[in-house]
């Protein structure tokens, strides 16, 4: 059905304004990725709604450029070094935070309640953006991926605040943003040209995630090579997130949210026991590595490396310690995720559940 452009006019009007009050009501609660899951529930209603937009394909490819050189600017300047002085207690907890995830995911495909690709990059312990994108580029449902994802991001920024206060480290309350503070207007343009220029160059190459895993390479290029001081003012970072959470929101139905409501139990199910063995796992960290309690548990949490971030630098944990191990994490899902997602998923039980 054609739409005239007042009412394309309007839903956008619509689409944006919803999108700000969530996101302002779920950022004054101090929810994570507020900016990010406001306007995905603003989109799920507008789709749900039949009042649907069409997002442009330049917006969405901008958006992950943008994305990627953020991850980019988050790596530690020492992460490689960190890893190299204590390789073995970085592999240990890296690798066995990866191997329980995907373990995991590939009961929830074996149970039949999820696809057997869906299930596992939705189980994926990486940053949620990350591997809900890359997950549409290597044929698993994106919808039922965020829904995951951004499900195990808030119960693990729960978790890990009541942890944070029952030791002590209660974290103090976060300042609001500066949205207006910007360092250098050069360096902006700059990051802007690479952010895009190198997501454009993965989509016309056809990279699987090219256009966020290009970005990502080469801000981690620049920011290393000492190249670029990536600068991103916050108004940029919203945008990215709105338009991102608005591809994600528009893609979803009734049907896919029935679907989600029946396997919402075993989902959550799910996530309560990778929170239980990750603590399992910062225990070993304690017990034969000497790691603090609370840094133990930050760096082994399967939530959002965003949100333990911010925890982490308002308590007395290791914070160099935490997010080497959480972006250590990240980069090998990056690496081994699309071949872990296809082995376990060609199995023969997983492959019959995505039936």
């Amino acid at each position: 059905m054609l739409v005239s452009p007042v009412q394309t006019a309007s839903r956008w009007a619509g689409l944006v304004l919803l999108s700000l009050v969530l996101a302002w009501g779920l950022e004054a609660v101090h929810l994570p990725a507020a900016f990010l899951l406001g306007p995905i529930l603003a989109a799920i209603v507008m789709a749900v709604g039949n009042a649907r937009v069409s997002i442009p394909r330049w917006g969405a490819t901008s958006a992950q450029g943008i994305v990627g050189v953020m991850v980019a600017a988050a790596l530690p300047a020492t992460l490689f070094q960190e890893i190299l002085l204590d390789w073995p207690v970085f592999l240990g907890g890296i690798v066995s935070t990866l191997l329980v995830s995907s373990a995991l995911g590939w009961v929830l495909a074996r149970s039949r309640a999820l696809p057997g690709n869906t299930a596992i990059w939705g189980s994926a312990p990486g940053a949620a953006t990350v591997m809900t994108l890359m997950s549409d580029s290597y044929g698993a449902d994106m919808r039922l991926v965020a829904f995951m994802q951004y499900l195990r991001v808030v119960c693990c920024a729960l978790a890990t605040t009541a942890v944070a206060h029952l030791s002590g480290n209660a974290p103090a309350g976060a300042g609001g943003q500066d949205w207006l503070h910007v360092a250098s207007w050069a360096n902006v343009g700059l990051t802007l040209a690479l952010a895009l220029g190198s997501a454009t160059l993965g989509a016309v190459a056809r990279v699987p995630g090219g256009t966020l895993l290009l970005p990502i390479i080469a801000g981690v290029a620049a920011k290393m090579g000492g190249l670029l001081e990536i600068t991103l003012p916050v108004p940029l970072l919203a945008f990215a997130y709105a338009t991102i959470g608005w591809s994600i929101g528009l893609r979803f139905s009734r049907d896919v949210l029935r679907h989600a409501a029946r396997v919402f139990p075993r989902v959550f199910a799910s996530i309560m026991l990778l929170i239980l063995l990750s603590s399992g796992l910062a225990g070993l960290l304690v017990l034969f590595a000497g790691v603090d309690p609370m840094t133990a548990y930050l760096a082994t949490s399967p939530g959002g490396a965003d949100s333990i971030a911010i925890i982490a630098s308002s308590t007395h944990a290791d914070l160099p310690f935490v997010m080497t191990m959480q972006v250590g994490r990240f980069l090998l899902v990056l690496l081994v995720g699309p071949a872990l997602a296809r082995l376990l998923s060609s199995s023969p039980r997983a492959a019959a559940a995505a039936e």
